[in-house]
């Protein structure tokens, strides 16, 4: 088992940096991009960002083309930063990892800077909210650890004091900040202190039989195996067809909650090689495999009550089988195999490919919803009622999902083939083309003004900069500077 490999493989996870796998229009290139020129266009880009977009050391999702309105999953103001990924952590990853691969100091104090409007931000129920908010008066309402006069409420919703694990918030937070801290020599006191304060609250969360909950609002207390037994997956007896607003989900794959959460203990394993943390990630992949539903639907759900049946969450959730989450999990089981090399931990994926091969969707696609036993695709409508018709679902939920079972199976085959540890990273060879389009379409100032609106401000209409564009193309200049010259080995440590 080697822990040097983790950060690497989930760096190329997150960022792509196994750039075969991005989509390039084939094209002839003018001419190939020169070293300098890459790096001379990353400077600029990171300079654009890291001088007119940060608020506090942070960032959102969405600004203006005259930077004055912002908005992350909601409107934000000047004392607003944004967590939940495409916002600040994110964004903090590419200021590393440029850091990382061309020794640029600036890089390193940007990302510094990024770190500790974070820690600025952690809760004392251990992690992180959606947003973070810099006002004094909304600060001396929320449960920040340097407010010493906050109480929790002892309410079930609190979003004051609120520990998000969806939609990779908290676990994007803490990937950052260890990747931070090992960088700075766990010599920043803060940071280092923010780290372990999450780690070991997230450890208490965790449940006896691996899974997680989506939230907490207070720091959390171990939970009890007689209150939360250990149990296989299986079909309930019966399901309401009907969303009875009763919340019983326990543990969850929805967006990927206990992927994320698996991650991350990697990623704390390999910075701190503390063994607890890889404990909780073998823990975690011990409840994919009790998570697995029997035949003849191998594969997982998205949300399971404390007895392991597949359970309504929100309206547009129902129990069922989800083709996205089931993905999700076999992608997390093949890289804690990779990782680990305990066999267990890719036996479920076979059964569950097939399954979903079987699923497929006329136009090779996966539903996200299949009805448990029957298979058929399920979908809601507008007025959120269930329906085997896809023809009026709601627009801000996805449905429907490209499959990625190929990809899969490719994979599976070689770690049969040739046990754990990582592929050799590849480079399509067409980068230079898209590299070019890419310094070609940044704008004067250094961004890249896509033309679209921000949704909460339906007054910005002549384009805004994305924090999602700025990702991704700072993250092919990294990639590109990082193999450069024939500098194609595995991924960067």
């Amino acid at each position: 088992m080697n822990r040097q490999r983790v950060i690497g493989r989930l760096i190329c996870c997150v960022t792509g940096l196994v750039i075969a796998s991005t989509c390039f229009v084939s094209v002839a290139p003018a001419s190939e991009p020169t070293r300098a020129e890459v790096a001379e266009t990353l400077r600029k880009a990171c300079e654009f960002y890291s001088e007119n977009c940060a608020k506090h050391g942070g960032y959102v999702w969405r600004y203006s083309k005259d930077l004055t309105l912002s908005e992350g999953e909601a409107a934000t103001d000047a004392d607003t930063i944004w967590v939940q990924p495409p916002g600040t952590p994110a964004i903090g990853e590419v200021y590393l990892n440029a850091y990382q691969t061309t020794g640029d100091p600036y890089y390193l104090d940007a990302a510094i800077e990024t770190a500790r409007s974070l820690v600025a931000g952690q809760l004392q129920s251990g992690g992180w909210y959606y947003a973070i908010y810099f006002s004094p008066e909304e600060r001396a309402q929320r449960g920040y650890r340097d407010n010493s006069d906050f109480r929790p409420s002892r309410r079930r919703v609190d979003t004051r004091n609120k520990t998000v694990i969806d939609d990779d918030t908290t676990p994007s937070a803490i990937r950052f900040l260890a990747r931070v801290d090992r960088e700075l020599r766990f010599e920043d006191e803060r940071i280092h202190d923010a780290v372990e304060f999450a780690l070991d609250a997230l450890l208490v969360a965790q449940y006896p039989n691996g899974g997680w909950m989506h939230n907490y609002n207070h720091h959390p207390t171990e939970h009890s195996i007689d209150a939360f037994p250990v149990l296989k997956a299986g079909y309930p007896e019966s399901w309401s067809r009907q969303w009875l607003n009763d919340w019983p989900g326990v543990y969850f794959l929805n967006d990927n909650i206990s992927g994320s959460m698996l991650e991350t203990m990697l990623v704390a394993w390999e910075v701190y090689g503390d063994e607890r943390y890889l404990d909780s990630a073998r823990r975690t992949g011990e409840f994919f495999i009790l998570a697995q539903m029997p035949e003849p639907q191998p594969a997982w759900a998205q949300q399971y009550d404390v007895s392991m049946h597949p359970c309504w969450d929100r309206k547009m959730e129902p129990p069922a089988i989800s083709g996205l989450e089931s993905q999700d999990t076999i992608e997390v089981l093949l890289l804690l195999y990779r990782m680990t090399g305990e066999e267990r931990f890719l036996e479920p994926v076979p059964a569950a490919i097939d399954y979903l091969r079987r699923s497929l969707l006329p136009d090779g696609r996966l539903a996200r919803f299949y009805e448990l036993k029957t298979n058929r695709p399920l979908y809601v409508t507008s007025e959120y009622e269930l329906t085997y018709d896809s023809s009026d679902t709601p627009s801000h939920y996805g449905f429907e999902f490209d499959s990625r079972l190929d990809q899969f199976q490719t994979e599976l085959e070689r770690l049969q083939r040739e046990g754990p540890g990582e592929p050799r990273a590849s480079v399509d060879d067409r980068i230079e083309q898209h590299v070019l389009r890419v310094m070609a379409a940044m704008d004067e100032r250094g961004g890249w003004l896509e033309q679209v609106g921000l949704r909460a401000f339906p007054q910005a209409r002549e384009g805004a900069y994305l924090s999602e564009t700025f990702i991704e193309n700072t993250t092919l200049l990294i990639n590109y500077l990082r193999f450069a010259d024939g500098l194609k080995q595995a991924p960067m440590n």
